[in-house]
């Protein structure tokens, strides 16, 4: 692949929003000559018309600057008009943007309506059945001929009013003609929103927004990368973007899923809008979604300058791990290690190590780890003064290693010089040694004689603003000098709120670990609580160590046939405790089987009190009662031989 190929974004190192058509919302603009605007989307039943109005106020209130209601009948297209007439009479002016599914006509007349649409290219006018076709290059072309005739009218409707479209692919809701072609890929998506485009263009109608969206933070970010790539590629207009990690979930995994995706991209200068979908009320999703924005405010300025990359030495829109040679459990086809950072913290007692997931028992003199128990402790200049559990080990600074008494079993960590120096004086230790470096470091003798080493794991660190773009200048230095020893990023945030530290962490970290970077993560919070399970959370985002139970569940709309986070409570509830299965849970039929994509098994609500359960894509128990919906999903995961009872997991631990 070329270098002009490999290009999706102004520069790798210094922060430049790229440059792209605006495109008017109303009384709201959307481009590179504004701010990034901050959206979201309502829960309330569109047909119920004040509730659906006091939200959006609510919603308005916390930061949205667009919001979005679903529509998926016309119906709730028709009340539309009676929700923007009532915001107007409160003195509102914020554009609405209907949501649309499978019907034309719900999309035809919003767009009379609302200042703008968004239709999923892979169910507006075609078809999702699940079903693989091989088409002739005719039957494809009479497709897209079939599309064109459902698709023009819209187009010629948004001429006319001035509405703006969003044509917003979601990796989950792939069309079965793109799929049969393309497969489930970051390309399917992009030709997916391509064909639609090309449809507008000729109608020469560019008042449009582009989305590519995925619960896979990866497949996300591949996919926005392409798109752009390929608009470039085909000399299409430069459209704003709206980002979004769809059906990110709750809490703090659903804030550090989006904040990867999100975050990632908006590095890079890719984004226009943004939504954080969430499955907590909409008002809670604008905050998350602006802390991240605002982070780029004034980014030039505050960043160190960062020398260009010139030779891009991966592919951005596939992801591949860095090959690194095995350093005891580091690199190689391990996964990656989570480095507790104690250096400020005194451990004087067992119960020190609670925050990192070692609990010792007193009665059967043993140690508990828990699914996100540390790896490694760095207690700095002080050792600790017990004997540690077999699943935690303690590396110390080189100068305190070099004066205890067991030098094979506590591990050295050195800066840049200080390493050169203890070669000098062969004082390393024999299989393990840890060396911090920053850029800086990366001359060309310090590289020849890392290359030597083959018992050496380097920790990057920056204290850059621009942290994402200066470890990826330092990996990608490694890489082209074929350099493999192991690297483990290290980020401090003990002078943050633990909020923006989560969301910074998941965008500086989560953004190199999606590129295949990252063979271990370090991080510094006040708490260290906080620390160890963001750094768990960062690891698991990203899909390179999965260790808990992982929801994928819609953020709820008006469409939702049941109390989504009640329900996601439920379910999280009975089975928190499966490590690495993913269940995905979906308010209805239109975000079903489609968004649960990645998921091993799905709770779908497809009418009144009715659950369907899949297994994968596939349907397997249709109309369950929600009553019991949650014990026959648990009885479906028993029938997979992947169940196991919390109480048989506890004494498992408890045993070692």
């Amino acid at each position: 692949m070329s270098e002009s190929e490999k290009k999706y974004c102004d520069s790798l190192t210094e922060y430049s929003r790229r440059k792209t058509n605006q495109v008017q919302v109303g009384d709201v603009w959307i481009g590179s000559d504004y701010q990034i605007r901050v959206q979201s989307m309502t829960t309330i039943d569109t047909m119920d018309t004040i509730g659906s109005v006091e939200q959006t106020i609510r919603m308005i209130e916390s930061g949205c600057e667009l919001v979005r209601i679903t529509a998926p009948s016309v119906k709730e297209a028709q009340n539309l008009e009676n929700i923007k007439k009532e915001l107007r009479s409160r003195g509102y002016s914020t554009p609405l943007v209907a949501d649309i599914h499978f019907t034309p006509n719900a999309a035809e007349l919003a767009a009379r309506i609302v200042e703008k649409v968004r239709i999923n290219p892979g169910n507006y006018a075609d078809k999702k059945r699940f079903e693989f076709i091989d088409y002739t290059e005719a039957n494809y072309q009479a497709e897209l001929d079939r599309i064109r005739d459902r698709f023009l009218p819209l187009v010629k409707i948004c001429k006319e009013y001035g509405t703006a479209m969003r044509i917003g692919t979601n990796h989950g809701s792939l069309s079965d003609r793109i799929l049969s072609k393309y497969g489930d890929t970051p390309l399917g998506m992009v030709e997916s929103a391509l064909e639609f485009l090309r449809i507008c263009e000729d109608e020469n109608y560019f008042n449009i927004v582009i989305s590519m969206k995925s619960s896979n933070p990866q497949v996300m970010v591949e996919a926005y990368r392409l798109l752009v790539q390929r608009l470039n590629a085909e000399q299409l207009k430069p459209y704003p973007l709206h980002l979004g990690v769809t059906e990110a979930g709750e809490g703090e995994d659903g804030r550090i899923k989006s904040s990867m995706g999100i975050g990632t991209l908006l590095e890079d200068g890719l984004g226009d809008t943004v939504r954080v979908s969430l499955t907590e009320d909409p008002e809670f999703e604008a905050p998350v979604a602006k802390a991240l924005v605002d982070r780029y405010t004034y980014r030039k300025e505050k960043t160190t300058f960062i020398p260009e990359i010139i030779y891009n030495p991966i592919n951005p829109y596939q992801y591949q791990r860095r090959e690194t040679v095995e350093v005891e459990n580091f690199g190689g086809l391990n996964v990656p290690r989570v480095i507790a950072d104690f250096s400020d913290i005194l451990v004087e007692k067992h119960e020190d190590l609670k925050p990192i997931g070692h609990f010792y028992l007193p009665l059967p003199d043993k140690w508990r780890m828990n699914d996100i128990g540390a790896d490694y402790i760095y207690s700095g200049k002080k050792s600790i003064p017990f004997m540690l559990p077999n699943g935690l080990k303690e590396i110390l600074d080189a100068e305190t290693w070099a004066l205890h008494e067991d030098k094979i079993n506590k591990f050295p960590l050195f800066d840049a010089k200080t390493f050169v120096e203890a070669i000098q004086r062969k004082d390393l230790h024999q299989s393990n040694n840890f060396v911090k470096l920053s850029i800086t470091d990366l001359n060309a003798d310090f590289i020849e004689t890392i290359k030597q080493y083959t018992n050496v794991i380097l920790i990057a660190e920056t204290d850059n603003e621009a942290a994402m773009p200066e470890l990826r200048k330092l990996y990608f230095d490694l890489l082209n000098s074929n350099v493999k020893n192991p690297v483990v990023l290290k980020r401090d945030y003990s002078n943050i709120s633990e909020i923006d530290g989560q969301l910074y962490a998941a965008t500086d970290c989560g953004g190199l670990l999606v590129d295949g970077f990252g063979d271990g993560i370090m991080l510094s919070f006040d708490n260290p609580v906080v620390a160890n399970s963001t750094s768990f959370g960062i690891l698991q985002a990203a899909r390179t160590r999965m260790s808990k139970t992982e929801y994928i569940s819609c953020p709820s709309c008006g469409r939702t046939l049941f109390d989504l986070q009640e329900t996601t409570a439920m379910i999280r509830k009975n089975t928190d405790h499966l490590k690495g299965v993913k269940i995905g849970i979906m308010g209805c039929i239109v975000n079903g089987p489609g968004e649960m994509a990645d998921a091993d098994y799905g709770y779908v609500g497809i009418g009144k009190d009715k659950i369907a359960l899949y297994r994968g894509q596939n349907v397997v128990k249709k109309s369950v009662h929600a009553d019991n919906a949650v014990n026959e999903l648990i009885e479906l995961i028993k029938e997979d031989g992947r169940w196991l009872e919390p109480e048989v997991l506890e004494m498992e631990l408890m045993n070692g």
